[in-house]
């Protein structure tokens, strides 16, 4: 009998859910809604469908295909990362300024079904292609990595959705596994935090759509553990709205602060408002 494999976090079965959402979203927006801006930055919404289908093809020349493109050179820090990441994104998406709005849903229509069909193929508990870093981790599972991928189709498509006033992501089947994806990043975030071992922060998204996360302080590092009957020793509590937000650069730390509720230690709860669940 095959061992029994143990996924944290399943999220395959919801690419194809999320595609078909996706391709009805588009093909009803309107000209002006095709052009209009995100919370994404610079980026029109175009843009965001544009880097999706990016996200499709490079995932399957890379993984399905081993055949690499452009490679990074120089990269001595997270931050080189970041910029070459940010200027593939920047050149792609300004090739494809040339594609119609009917051309690219054509397009994601076709790579989106291939794309999770190949995700489909990965043992989820050999190592990935590529780490999750921004959970500060070097080496990653495939499951990690294609919840990662989920939180890239589901935080792009919201950007839209936020865009153009339809209809948001937010039910429990789809926005928990996004969210508890970018928990990851909880421990990560305070990595640099001096605390007493055994300090406990405590986040929750609020509704039952969200849920809680707890982080202690180990001898030199922090870990996720079990809710207790331990009184945290911070806590905040965010909406689900301004989670995705905030975790994404949707919104600055600053104005989050004055939206979410703290309980105890302020100053060492409020460094979970840092957290960045997002590379580019």
């Amino acid at each position: 009998m095959a061992a029994l494999q143990i996924v944290p976090i399943k999220t395959l079965h919801l690419f194809a859910i999320l595609d078909k959402l996706l391709i009805e979203l588009l093909k009803s927006l309107t000209e002006e809604e095709w052009n209009m801006q995100t919370v994404a930055r610079k980026w029109t919404v175009k843009d965001i469908a544009s880097h999706l289908l990016d996200g499709n093809l490079r995932g399957l020349s890379i993984s399905k295909d081993h055949y690499f493109g452009e490679k990074p050179e120089n990269i001595n820090s997270y931050e080189d990362l970041v910029a070459f990441l940010n200027q593939l994104n920047m050149t792609w998406t300004n090739a494809t300024k040339r594609l119609s709005p009917i051309v690219l849903t054509q397009l994601l229509e076709t790579t989106g079904k291939q794309y999770s069909d190949h995700l489909q193929t990965l043992n989820p508990l050999e190592n990935a292609l590529f780490s999750v870093a921004w959970a500060g981790e070097e080496t990653s599972l495939n499951w990690f990595h294609t919840a990662r991928e989920y939180t890239e189709k589901f935080l792009h498509q919201q950007q839209i959705r936020n865009a153009v006033g339809k209809q948001a992501l937010l039910t429990k089947e789809l926005f928990h596994p996004f969210i508890s994806t970018f928990m990851y990043a909880l421990p990560h975030t305070y990595k640099d935090t001096e605390a007493e071992k055994g300090t406990i922060v405590t986040l929750i998204v609020n509704t039952e759509i969200g849920g809680q996360w707890n982080i202690i302080k180990e001898e030199d590092h922090w870990r996720f553990f079990e809710q207790s009957d331990i009184k945290p020793t911070a806590t905040i509590k965010i909406d689900p709205i301004d989670a995705w937000l905030l975790f994404s650069k949707g919104m600055a730390p600053a104005e989050a602060k004055e939206k979410v509720e703290i309980s105890g230690d302020r100053k060492l709860a409020e460094i979970a408002l840092n957290i960045i669940a997002v590379m580019a």
